[in-house]
């Protein structure tokens, strides 16, 4: 069980992270141990930014028969050394906020969620999401809203901009930017602080570095041009237009189908021909937290992460959706929404959805880490 890490002094020399129950400890828990004492340099120079953290001396919990436990358990416990240093770094993270906002972002499957809920639970926080997609009711686990993660040692931690809009919509980039600023002030106002966690690089810059935007309209004539074109030929467009705007929106994670590419064509040429409103969005100074894992373990992270929620009934939840949503919409989410609608309108075999999605999650997660490198080169600073 873990043990409380709040308390005490953030420079103590020593934290066990997890403590030993009985029972026989077996080899492959002692291979687990030996993996996150190996861990623990990387762990501890990532929180030497905010605070001295000293090594953590890690422990294993597990009594009895442990032999069908090791294979689930064993990126959890892999992560502990990690997880206790930013838990031990909250209060020095505090000394160096003063009126920031902080951000935790990462990859997918990089374990940002957890992290941001226990720096919440820590610094008096309130949690904003920055997921394109955990904004739809109804879409809870093939977008991977992980609520329980939300409940830290008892404490409920407030979220915003999850579930906050009906399946189907369309939900934008001027609408994120101008609900995140709500948010923000709200909780600003009470006097609590403000956690923006996620992994859309385009939402979380937007509103770092304060975008001018417009609500954009439906271009039917557009639409009428561009209908019937393939993906490559819509790619090709939209980096035209791309190119005349100066733009940094619209990168391939957010063109992945004909139907978000032609939006994004509509948005570019909109712009391209339609003064922006001279609307004050002031940036939101801010200090940045990236989360990253090796590529092996972010590998085995994402394949078990996916069969996790098959098991936790993502084809169900999807099946279910298609009862109300054109499965036209739902595919246009991407992902999760776009393989297994395909699965379940019987148009690809289960193995082949489960190859497919795979993949495609992959690559999704290296594109974040592009966006992510993007950012620092546009001269954010991301710790």
């Amino acid at each position: 069980q873990t043990l409380n890490l709040g308390g005490g002094e953030v420079g103590c020399d020593e934290r066990a992270v997890l403590a030993a129950d009985g029972g026989d400890v077996i080899q492959p828990v002692r291979d687990m141990l030996a993996e996150i004492r190996a861990k623990e340099a990387r762990a501890a120079h990532l929180g030497q930014e905010f605070c001295h953290v000293g090594t953590q001396d890690a422990a294993l919990a597990k009594g009895g028969d442990v032999l069908d436990l090791v294979e689930r358990e064993r990126a959890k416990i892999a992560d502990c050394a990690e997880l206790a240093v930013l838990i031990l770094a909250a209060k020095g993270v505090r000394r160096v906020l003063k009126d920031d906002n902080i951000v935790l972002l990462g990859h997918s499957g990089s374990g940002k969620t957890t992290l941001a809920t226990r720096l919440a639970y820590e610094l008096d926080g309130e949690v904003i999401s920055a997921d394109s997609r955990q904004v739809y009711r109804g879409m809870t686990i093939g977008t991977g809203k992980d609520l329980a993660d939300y409940v830290v040692e008892d404490k409920p931690i407030p979220y915003h901009l999850i579930d906050i809009c009906d399946p189907g919509t369309k939900y934008n980039l001027f609408e994120y930017q101008r609900d995140f600023l709500q948010a923000y002030e709200d909780i600003r106002r009470r006097g609590r602080q403000p956690v923006l966690c996620g992994g859309t690089g385009l939402y979380i810059e937007a509103v770092l570095r304060g975008y001018q935007l417009s609500p954009v309209p439906q271009n039917p004539t557009l639409r009428a041009q561009l209908e019937g074109k393939t993906l490559d030929e819509l790619t090709v467009i939209l980096q035209d237009l791309k190119t005349r705007n100066h733009s940094t929106m619209h990168n391939r994670t957010d063109v992945d189908s004909c139907q978000r590419a032609i939006r994004a064509i509509e948005i570019e040429e909109y712009n391209l021909h339609t003064p922006t409103e001279n609307r004050q969005v002031p940036p939101i100074p801010s200090t940045i937290i990236g989360t990253w894992v090796d590529r092996e373990t972010r590998r085995a992270r994402i394949t078990r992460r996916l069969r996790q929620r098959l098991e936790e009934g993502m084809v169900e939840e999807i099946k279910g959706l298609l009862k109300t949503v054109p499965a036209e919409d739902l595919i246009y989410y991407g992902l999760e929404y776009k393989f297994v609608t395909e699965y379940a309108l019987g148009r690809t075999s289960y193995d082949e959805m489960f190859s497919r999605l795979e993949i495609a999650i992959h690559q999704f997660a290296k594109r974040q880490m592009t966006w992510f490198r993007g950012m620092e080169r546009r001269g954010l600073t991301i710790h």
